[in-house]
Parts: C-alpha cells; structure tokens; sequence
C-alpha cells in the first residue's frame, strides 16, 4: 500500500521526480567515473612498485665474484625486492622470443653483444632515485635503464614525485566532487520530499486527524525517495558503464601491459558490480536521511 502511494506520489508530479532523478542519475554517473578512475591510478602504482623495473647493466669485463657480491648486496637491502640476474645467454633468449617472427634476426647475434644485467623491483618508488644513485657508482655497473616507460635517471625522482601527486589528486579531488555532488543530490531531494508534503498538505491532514501515525504519513514519501536514489543510482551507473566499455579497448591499448582496467571479463564486471553496490547503499543513506528531515520539518508545520 505505501509503495503504490509512493509509485501515485510520482505520477502526479512526474516533472518534480524527473528532475530528481536526473541530479541523482548526474551525481552517481560522475561517482562511477571517480571510482574507476580511483582503481586505475592505483593500479598504475601498484605496477611500478611491484614489477622488475630497473635495470643494471653489466660491464663485459666484470668479474663473476663482484658481480655475485653485488648481487647479494641487492638482495639484502631491505628497499629492494625480487633481485633478477640475467646473464649473456638469458638476455639472447630473451631477444630471440621478442623477434620470433623473424627468426632470421635471432641467427645473426650471439651472446657476446648482449650484456649482463641485474634486475630488481623498488618496493617504494620515493626511494627509487637514492637507490639509482647508489648502485651507478658500484664499478661493475655500466649503465641502468628501465623497463617502465618513466624516463631517465636524471629526472626519475620527478617523474615519479609526479605520478604519486597525480594519484593523490585523483583521489582527493574523486572525493571532493563526489561529495558536493551527493550534498547536491541531499539537497534536491529534501526540496522535492518537502514541496511534496507542501502539496498534499490537505490530505496529510486528514490522515492525521482520523488517526494515522507519522510513520503512515511520512513513509510513503520515504520510499518515494528511495526510489529517486535507486534509479538514479542504476542510470548513472549505467551509463557510465556503457562510456568505460567504450573506452577500454583505447584505453588498455595505451597502457599496454598494465592492468589499469581489468582485462579479465568476469573480473572487470565484477569491480563495477562492487562499486554500483556502493552507490546503491550510498543512495539510500541519503534518501532516507533527506527524507527523514524534509518529513520531520514539513510534518511538525501546524
């Protein structure tokens, strides 16, 4: 009986909850976006921090005991994790499987031309250019690269200050504009809930005066916002989806190799069914608490 008063509350003013609907459907649309925007940039981090990427090339006159020593000095550093060494013969291999596709290529080198190397993972990217530092004046080392696309040692330490203050400003600003949208979507709803009650003043009076308690009264219009939030929830959320999958084939190509997006199907809806289950609970929180407080002023008015 509430829902089917709540359901003929909005038919008789579709205007009111059509533009409610839009805020809401604004509001988690932009949230969507936010959120995957979140686990993107975490995902961008997290790959530098968690791959093999940099590399210590090798002279060719070094020593297999320097070479061993440095080595294990790497490896108990405490700031460096999953210590790789790649000799001559490893890095053909590697080269050959890179040019399958044109085995000629691999026949015409031998192991000679390729130097050794050591390679390794930072735990934490701020520690990255103290530790390219260090390792460049041990007298094995010939010279260090990367395999992220960062950019050289000379401006590692700023390229990496600016990808973790890019992260940082996704997040903050995410949650700053999530929120004025949300206090927006807050808003509207105590407007329409209240000028809802406005309309229907006579009517609520004489459910009061025959007996109806406040709950009778002020739940219909709770689910009236209810339902604003939950389909401006499933709208925005929708076609926020439909603009990611869109993008996603651009997008994971740029990125090539990191999993900025998962690639898996089952995993990448999966992520959005998590953040449309947030956005729904976020939803009815402010429903019921707009409502709550436009039924609790609008219904205490003599």
């Amino acid at each position: 009986m509430h829902l089917k008063a709540a359901i003929n509350n909005i038919r008789r003013s579709p205007f009111q909850a059509i533009a409610a609907i839009f805020i809401l459907s604004v509001t988690f649309f932009i949230a969507t976006l936010i959120s995957t925007l979140i686990y993107s940039s975490s995902q961008l981090l997290n790959y530098f921090e968690t791959r093999p990427q940099v590399i210590a090339f090798i002279k060719s006159d070094a020593e297999e005991s320097a070479i061993n020593s440095l080595k294990n000095k790497l490896a108990n550093d405490s700031r460096i994790k999953d210590v790789k060494f790649v000799s001559k013969e490893d890095a053909l291999d590697i080269y050959k499987r890179a040019t399958a596709d044109n085995p000629l290529l691999g026949e015409l080198v031998s192991p000679s031309i390729f130097p050794a190397s050591l390679e390794f993972s930072i735990k934490d990217l701020n520690n990255t250019q103290n530790i390219i530092d260090e390792i460049s004046k041990e007298p094995v080392i010939d010279n260090i690269e990367f395999t992220a696309a960062l950019g050289n040692k000379t401006n590692m330490k700023d390229v990496i200050g600016r990808l973790t203050r890019i992260a940082y400003y996704i997040r903050v600003g995410g949650v700053i504009l999530a929120g004025i949208l949300g206090v927006t979507s807050f808003l509207v709803l105590m407007i329409v809930i209240g000028m809802r009650i406005t309309t229907r003043r006579g009517d609520i009076e004489t459910l009061q005066l025959i007996g109806a308690s406040r709950s009778f009264v002020s739940l219909p219009l709770t689910l009236e916002a209810v339902i604003y939030s939950i389909l401006g929830v499933a709208v925005g959320w929708v076609l926020a989806l439909i603009l990611i999958l869109y993008a996603t084939p651009t997008i994971l190509g740029y990125f090539g190799g990191i999993n900025v997006l998962p690639h898996d199907t089952l995993a990448f809806f999966k992520l959005f069914l998590v953040i449309l289950g947030a956005e729904a609970f976020s939803g009815v929180v402010i429903a019921l608490i707009g409502s709550s407080i436009a039924t609790g002023r609008g219904l205490s008015r003599k």
